[in-house]
């Protein structure tokens, strides 16, 4: 982070500075760090006490300085806690203002166009997969700070900007919403330069209350947008394509010609980013042409992407259409992406065990989209091999629509004619039905795991899928543990006679 005065902070958020001891604050220390976790502070430090309903970050300010803060941001005074506190009315929308402070700081001017450039990136489904994928390709270009993980909401956006230094020339900022409004918010924090819009599904859905709703919060990023800036906007989604009537910014669609989804040919557009060419290895990760069509010139270029899944194909050529508006050549964005590794835990993880069980961990999180896909890499995976096992669980926050979208999910199961589906959560007896294979509710993780380890073949594939508040990681890494061995009890082994 770039160095932030004490007293330039309690400046921008108007904050009353309250010492603690008699000893007169000192307004010209910097904090070169800031951090909401008490465990991650060190020296130069700034704390943010964030209060929750399980744990107050007050009760840490004091173990906060003695690891280092120079200052903490607090709602209340903590007595006794030996270090200058910044007492404002919403500490995490205090930090919100503070990273602002460093974008502003750092920002591409015209006398100073080697500044800072934000990319902000929202979608239903695919933007952390996306997010890692234009952050290689932007590191390529030239210093660059992504989030780690999902950090996309209101603590999470702050403590990816407050990264940002003086050599920082771009930043992507994944933007997530739960509702009208929150997308707008993370704008007013990391004003993007570029926004990008990957689709508009299910996900949520039952706090929105439609997907016209989705739409209308997603689309608050390309409203953020300057008229000097470009929106990233997905040709194939029509609820994303209808969102370019909301900004004054130039407009460059990215799309995937692929017949096998029902897209034959590439959208006739001046501007337009579009991958065809589609292939891919017995590892699922494809190869494609990447082509570029900018102010009337046209370019081409291999890519072969070593993330697993044909929906990658659509992350990818969002980033590098996000790169492309940045103004990163075509040879750069292609080279980095063909190199870009799987950045992000339990997101489309392919292991193998020693016995040749292949096992895809995709569980961090679901939505109807985001299943259907990994049903499709799953067949495909399979294909030519041994048996296919989906170890699925609840998607929430689906609403009243959730019954009809696990019903849609077990007849996507049934199509892909997957050999063992084991049904984890509420609507597992919904998942079961109708399958061609065996299907079966497990009571826990434990049991599910349990039931994979004893009938699992070598050459199976199984995946490992459902949203994040049923963990089911647990039940990938249970499942990729080595097999139990028997005993020996030949002579040679040792064995009695």
């Amino acid at each position: 982070m770039i160095p932030l005065r004490v007293g330039e902070v309690a400046a921008v958020l108007g904050a009353l500075v309250e010492p603690t001891s008699s000893a007169p604050v000192d307004l010209d220390r910097a904090a070169s760090h800031v951090t909401a976790d008490s465990r991650a502070v060190a020296l130069s430090s700034l704390f943010v006490a964030l209060p929750g309903e399980r744990v107050d970050g007050h009760a840490y300010v004091g173990q906060a300085f003695a690891a280092g803060a120079v200052a903490a941001l607090v709602a209340h005074v903590v007595p006794d806690a030996p270090g200058p506190q910044l007492v404002v009315a919403d500490p995490l929308e205090a930090f919100g203002r503070v990273a602002r402070h460093v974008v502003d700081r750092t920002r591409a001017t015209p006398s100073r166009p080697e500044g800072l450039r934000v990319v902000g990136l929202t979608g239903s489904q695919g933007k952390t997969s996306t997010k890692d994928l234009l952050g290689a390709v932007l590191a390529a270009a030239g210093p660059t700070v992504a989030p780690a993980g999902n950090l996309n909401n209101e603590l999470g956006v702050p403590l990816t900007v407050t990264r940002v230094d003086r050599t920082t020339r771009f930043l992507v900022a994944e933007m997530g919403a739960r509702g009208i409004g929150h997308v707008a918010y993370l704008c007013r924090i990391a004003p993007p330069d570029v926004a990008v819009v990957l689709n508009v599904g299910h996900a949520h859905v039952g706090e929105f209350g439609g997907q016209d709703a989705i739409a209308r919060a997603k689309g608050e990023l390309v409203e953020a947008l300057g008229a000097d800036g470009v929106a990233v906007l997905n040709r194939d989604d029509p609820r994303v394509w209808g969102m370019r009537s909301r900004t004054r910014a130039r407009v460059l669609p990215f799309a995937v010609v692929d017949p096998q989804a029902g897209r034959p040919a590439a959208p006739d557009e001046p501007d337009l980013v579009w991958a065809d060419g589609l292939g891919a290895d017995d590892r699922g990760r494809y190869r494609f042409t990447l082509h570029v069509r900018t102010a009337g010139e046209d370019e081409q270029g291999a890519v072969a992407l070593r993330v697993t899944g044909r929906h990658q194909v659509a992350n990818a050529t969002a980033a590098a259409a996000a790169a492309t508006a940045l103004g990163v050549d075509l040879a750069t964005v292609t080279t980095a992406l063909s190199a870009a590794e799987p950045a992000s835990r339990w997101r489309m993880e392919v292991d193998d065990r020693a016995d040749g069980v292949t096992v895809v961990n995709d569980s961090y999180n679901a939505n109807p989209a985001s299943m259907a896909a990994a049903v499709d890499t799953l067949a495909e995976l399979g294909r030519g091999r041994g048996r296919t096992w989906a170890v699925v669980g609840d998607m929430l926050e689906l609403g009243a629509e959730a019954p009809a979208l696990h019903a849609a999910l077990a007849a996507q199961l049934a199509a892909a004619e997957v050999d063992e589906v084991v049904a984890l959560g509420e609507f597992a007896p919904l998942l079961v039905e109708g399958q061609p294979g065996r299907a079966r509710v497990a009571r826990s993780a434990a049991e599910a795991a349990a039931w994979v380890r004893a009938d699992v073949l070598p050459g199976d594939v199984v995946l490992v899928k459902a949203s994040r508040g049923l963990a089911l990681d647990v039940v990938a890494d249970e499942i990729l543990r080595a097999p139990d061995r028997e005993r020996a009890t030949s002579p040679e082994a040792g064995g009695g006679a």
